[in-house]
């Protein structure tokens, strides 16, 4: 395991098989309490690809706010291989927090971070590491992937923060999480960055799982949005409709908000769209839903209200008739591909 060997390659993320790089160092910061899953989430990710590999093109550090062993969520001791303080550079920074993130003194940590995630400086939060993220100024751009435990602790330090609907954030350099084995699909996506989805594909079959990714794909989701459609009156009222989608907007008001008929707004649809807006609507409303019940674990019936849905029956019937399958086949597909991992 990585001690203090240095390795200053940036981050510049390859489409390419794994080759003659030096392998790529994870600093794991461990704090007291960390979420015991979501660690060994990213471990065996890294572990795996290492396997597939043939060689060790993943390296790992443990680090502590000191040189002391720290406690896990399940209450076992790991042992860490140096104390932050004896860290001065780094490509990639990982934040393993749990349930008493909140009560910890994290000066030392946002300091040490103020001063390493700078240029092309990754850092990622698994489990609540996201909150030491976001008290560190880290997040000031970027939404968060935070467990729905923290949400509403989360909301009152941060109300000016974006809390993410997703189960993971890996786009740029300030990458989370929101605990479990959603670590697995951002650790999976920080592989395929490197060496292409192909080779991330390779280690997640390796575990028996399937990535998010892979199950967004089995159905096409995509659909007009409002950046997309070039007729401004169109795009104005999309842009209507993905604001309230929750509470969906009768066809009437949409049209009268843009001071058209009804009918007007339907002819108009129907000439850039070749639907009507409200099928639109609901189309809109059934891919967020799509994307809730793949990338978050709210009940079948929450994700049902959030848009706009008042009826579980309603609702599985519709998503039945755009996706073909139930809400709760889509969720136990997900489900399984969850408990292959195991």
């Amino acid at each position: 395991m990585a001690q203090e060997e240095q390795h200053k390659r940036s981050y510049t993320p390859s489409a390419t098989t794994p080759g003659s790089e030096p392998s790529r160092v994870f600093h794991i910061v461990l704090l007291k309490g960390f979420a015991s899953l979501s660690l060994h989430s990213a471990l065996d990710t890294l572990q795996n690809a290492n396997l597939v590999a043939g060689k060790q093109i993943y390296d790992w550090c443990f680090c502590g706010l000191t040189e002391a062993p720290v406690i896990s969520s399940i209450g076992h001791e790991t042992h860490v291989d140096t104390s932050i303080k004896e860290i001065s550079t780094a490509t990639d920074i990982v934040i393993v927090a749990g349930e008493g993130v909140f009560d910890l003194e994290l000066g030392p940590l946002k300091v040490w971070l103020s001063r390493l995630a700078r240029g092309d400086v990754r850092v990622a939060g698994l489990g609540s590491g996201a909150i030491v993220m976001a008290s560190a100024g880290l997040l000031n751009d970027v939404p968060a992937a935070v467990n729905a435990w923290y949400h509403s602790g989360f909301e009152e330090l941060f109300p000016t923060l974006e809390l993410s609907r997703r189960t993971h954030v890996s786009e740029g350099l300030r990458c989370s999480s929101a605990g479990g084995v959603s670590g697995i699909d951002l650790f999976l996506d920080f592989i395929a960055l490197d060496h292409g989805e192909r080779f991330s594909d390779l280690v997640a079959e390796s575990m028996c799982y399937t990535p998010l990714r892979q199950v967004q794909k089995s159905v096409d989701i995509t659909i007009p949005n409002s950046l997309t459609v070039a007729h401004p009156i169109v795009s104005k009222v999309i842009a209507e409709m993905e604001r309230t989608i929750d509470e969906p907007v009768s066809p009437a008001r949409l049209a009268e908000n843009v001071n058209m008929s009804t009918r007007q707004l339907e002819r108009l649809f129907n000439k850039y769209l070749g639907t009507s807006p409200k099928r639109h609507y609901t189309r809109l409303r059934l891919r967020e839903a799509y994307r809730l019940l793949v990338q978050s674990h709210l009940p079948v019936i929450e994700i049902a209200l959030s848009t706009g849905f008042t009826s579980t029956s309603h609702f599985s019937k519709c998503f039945r008739a755009e996706f073909g399958s139930s809400p709760y086949e889509l969720r136990g597909k997900k489900r399984n591909s969850e408990s292959g991992s195991n």
